[in-house]
């Protein structure tokens, strides 16, 4: 099977699963810096499933008021700060907000090439699911994630 063709059946078997939320950044002289919702998908570890199209996972955050915290690190600051965003985009308290995601051209894995976590070896899709991590088979990554994503 193609990539196209996995990633078709993948989204046929996840019909009636719950979506997580697409965000962008944003900054106005008005409105401050915020992540605004652009969009929905189903997330299957690194990667993010639309109606149309195939995204790579980046950062993922779960919108919140920071309150008044004592933090010990910068980067948890930080980190407060872009739920803060997140929720000031108008994500809901607690929902799911994925930022920073990059398209794949799934074109391009079915030619032959790579793009984003998916590349074509020997003519077969392949998915890496970390930077170090070595290639599997995508049939058997979208098998295993989809398995966990609807409970079985």
């Amino acid at each position: 099977m193609t990539t196209a063709e996995l990633l078709a059946a993948a989204r046929a078997a996840l019909v009636g699963v719950p979506k997580e939320g697409l965000g962008e950044e944003r900054s106005s002289r008005w409105r401050g810096d915020r992540i605004i919702r652009v969009g929905e998908a189903w997330h299957l570890g690194v990667l993010l499933l639309t109606d149309d199209q195939a995204l790579a996972t980046a950062e993922v955050l779960r919108a919140a008021d920071p309150g008044r915290r004592g933090y010990t690190a910068e980067s948890a600051r930080e980190r407060a700060a872009r739920r803060q965003m997140a929720l000031r985009g108008g994500f809901a308290e607690g929902e799911v907000a994925h930022v920073g995601w990059s398209v794949i051209n799934v074109d391009a894995v079915d030619a032959g090439g790579s793009s984003g976590p998916l590349a074509s070896i020997d003519g077969i899709p392949h998915v890496r699911w970390s930077n170090t991590g070595a290639y599997m088979h995508l049939d058997t990554y979208l098998s295993e994630r989809i398995s966990l994503i609807q409970g079985f």
